[in-house]
């Protein structure tokens, strides 16, 4: 994610563009996809920092378990729904297809 704000709106406004000019789609068509995929990265991102938080805090007996996410406040994100994991390496037909799994 880019560190700065603008960085990250410029680059959004291009992804809208893009899919304006190249697309036969109308912005409600697309919206509701990119702004999933705008909250999924925000998930992630919660999610990791609060990762590494519970890593750190010390040894534990027991594993972190979705109690100890919530407990923080964070969405619990299984590795099915990791964007790292979910898009690299895929076509676009099975992208959709491992998105919709990932989210039930």
């Amino acid at each position: 994610m880019p560190a700065n704000t603008t960085d990250l709106e410029k680059r959004l406004w291009e992804a809208v563009d893009e899919l304006r000019a190249n697309s036969k789609l109308k912005s409600s068509e697309y919206s509701i996809p990119v702004l999933g995929l705008i909250f999924l990265r925000y998930a992630d991102w919660k999610f990791t920092h609060a990762e590494e938080e519970l890593k750190n805090a010390g040894s534990r007996r027991r594993g972190i378990t979705k109690a100890d996410y919530q407990a923080k406040g964070v969405m619990y994100l299984p590795d099915a729904a990791c964007p790292k994991k979910l898009f690299v390496g895929r076509v676009n037909p099975s992208v959709g297809e491992a998105w919709v799994e990932a989210c039930l």
